[in-house]
């Protein structure tokens, strides 16, 4: 079966997340580890977390994905900004140990007219800062979709980065579907290129999760604005022809989908069967 979910809320907590998880048919899910516009974190609660990880496994639960908040940069020009990246996501990974089978999902930054390769220096010094040989938890770059100044708009952008990092058997990427198809990966008429592509420069046994959301914008457009399952510029067919794949459908796979809990339910529901009768 599909490890496939959504993105939840982690207001109430871990064993919240997935009991929610379950009663929508999910064996994966997605959260937010702090606000997702801010840096404001809840307290660690790791009696939480042991009920969540006793929970998960008694039901069966695939792999989840942590997401880094979204104002987080990496490569920022304001050494500042930098530095509070280094610190949540140190923080992050330090909480995130007590939490079993999880991945930690980030954008790897906008350079701001830096140019990439200042933003690549940046991003690797800060990775071979934090991540550290005896953690669990293995850290995501997420394929972007090129808008503004955007790091990781190409595999040759995240494979650059990848390359560089000490500690790389900790390291691994996440394919979100909107995010290559705007940015110039035509999933829709030649997926099979695409991945021959992505396991030529960066190899598919670096590709950890997936992302799986459909467009409300054109290919190559830059864009990066989601849409619901079906009703987008990607379609229906070829995304579940993209998650049937062999090599996609034994990773966890997470709608990010502008949905609410009984729409995600639905997305789920008919994902699970659409792939079954392919």
């Amino acid at each position: 079966m599909l490890t496939l979910g959504c993105h939840l809320s982690a207001s109430k907590g871990f064993l919240s997340m997935g009991e929610e998880a379950v009663s929508i048919g999910a064996n994966t899910f997605q959260f937010f580890t702090r606000n997702p516009r801010g840096f404001k974190v809840k307290e660690l609660d790791t009696d939480d977390c042991a009920a969540f990880n006793k929970y998960w496994e008694e039901h069966g639960g695939g792999r989840i994905v942590a997401h880094a908040p979204y104002t987080l940069n990496a490569c920022s020009a304001d050494p500042h900004i930098r530095e509070l990246a280094h610190m949540i996501m140190s923080d992050d990974l330090m909480r995130l140990e007590y939490v079993s089978g999880v991945y930690y999902n980030f954008h790897p930054g906008s350079h701001v007219k830096q140019g990439v390769e200042v933003g690549t220096d940046y991003i690797v010094e800060l990775l071979n800062d934090i991540i550290k040989p005896e953690q669990k938890t293995i850290v995501l770059l997420e394929t972007m979709a090129g808008k503004g100044s955007e790091v990781g708009r190409t595999f040759e952008e995240l494979r650059a980065i990848i390359d560089r990092v000490e500690h790389s058997d900790k390291l691994g990427v996440c394919l979100d579907t909107c995010h290559i198809f705007d940015g110039g990966y035509d999933i829709v008429n030649d997926a099979d290129g695409v991945m021959e592509q992505f396991d030529k420069v960066i190899g598919l046994d670096r590709l950890y999760a997936v992302h799986l959301n459909d467009s409300k914008n054109t290919l190559g457009s830059h864009k990066d604005r989601h849409e619901l399952i079906g009703e987008g510029n990607i379609g229906l067919d070829a995304l579940v022809s993209f998650i049937s794949r062999p090599e996609i459908r034994k990773l966890p796979i997470v709608l990010e989908t502008p949905n609410d809990i009984p729409g995600y339910k639905a997305e789920i529901e008919m994902l699970r069967n659409a792939v079954s009768h392919k």
